[in-house]
């Protein structure tokens, strides 16, 4: 694990050499979604670590505790009576359960464990600012979809309403020329302000709504860079620091475990009785 905890480390501090510039700019819904279950392995990964020294603890301490209930000395006179006090029974097993248990306490595996909880909420936060640009990304299309929705309708009513006007305009000159009255609107019968009122209201609830698109493109298209740029800043500091935390941990492991093997159990001592 040492070996290979240090290749990642080396891999991960090339990353602030690494040219993003090529990469998509937004985050698409399957990023998001590794991104949500890389947090969910962390957090098992983290789960699992406290595990493991915690079940190594409660192993030593299981076989010692059995070793005290088991490895009792037992008296073979049937009269109870006994020359001599049996020896002590020292299994060949109890320096090497002593030792670990000693190594298993100094193990700094506080680091290793906060820097892969800290990790996690990296990603944990990531992954919420993901979501908020999501969330940006579907409000744009759904304002998108309103505008052109409305801006057909527009062009639709316009078109038509300049081609009324078109014919009222001609109907009222042919009048003008047989020398009978009048210009009428060609929808509510009002004046040619009236008309220009109508045309500017219509114009000015699509106008509202292509503005308020840009302002939301906008906000989203500068919320992608700043996600972006937290998201890559933030793995670019903490995957280091996991990694390095992660192979120093291998390594006093890998001591820890060097000693143990150096560890030479005394004999075992027999009991002898009358």
């Amino acid at each position: 694990m040492f070996v290979h905890h240090s290749s990642q480390l080396k891999i991960v501090a090339n990353l602030r050499n690494l040219d993003i510039s090529v990469a998509p700019k937004d985050t698409s819904k399957q990023h998001y979604e590794r991104t949500h279950q890389l947090w969910t392995v962390l957090r098992e990964w983290h789960s699992q670590f406290q595990n493991l020294m915690k079940n190594q603890k409660e192993y030593i301490q299981a076989l010692n505790d059995w070793l005290k209930l088991n490895l009792v000395p037992i008296e073979s006179n049937l009269k109870g009576k006994v020359s001599s006090p049996p020896r002590e029974i020292r299994p060949a097993i109890q320096p090497l359960l002593h030792a670990w248990h000693d190594l298993l306490e100094k193990l700094p595996d506080d680091r290793a464990r906060g820097v892969i909880n800290t990790f996690a909420e990296v990603v944990r936060t990531i992954s919420i600012i993901q979501e908020d640009e999501l969330r940006l990304k579907d409000k744009c299309e759904d304002i998108r979809r309103e505008y052109t929705r409305k801006s057909r309708q527009f062009d639709d009513w316009y078109k038509k309403y300049s081609e009324k006007k078109a014919a009222a305009a001609a109907a009222a000159a042919a009048e003008a020329v047989e020398g009978t009255a009048a210009v009428a609107d060609p929808e509510s019968g009002g004046t040619a302000n009236q008309d220009d009122e109508i045309v500017a209201e219509r114009k000015t609830v699509v106008e509202s709504l292509r503005i308020r698109l840009k302002e939301e493109e906008d906000t989203y298209e500068r919320t992608c860079r700043q996600v972006r740029e937290k998201s890559v800043g933030s793995l670019k500091t903490h995957l280091p620091e996991l990694f390095r935390a992660l192979s120093d941990f291998a390594r006093d492991c890998s001591v820890m475990y060097e000693r143990l093997k150096s560890v030479t159990a005394e004999p075992q001592d027999t009991v002898e009785a009358d």
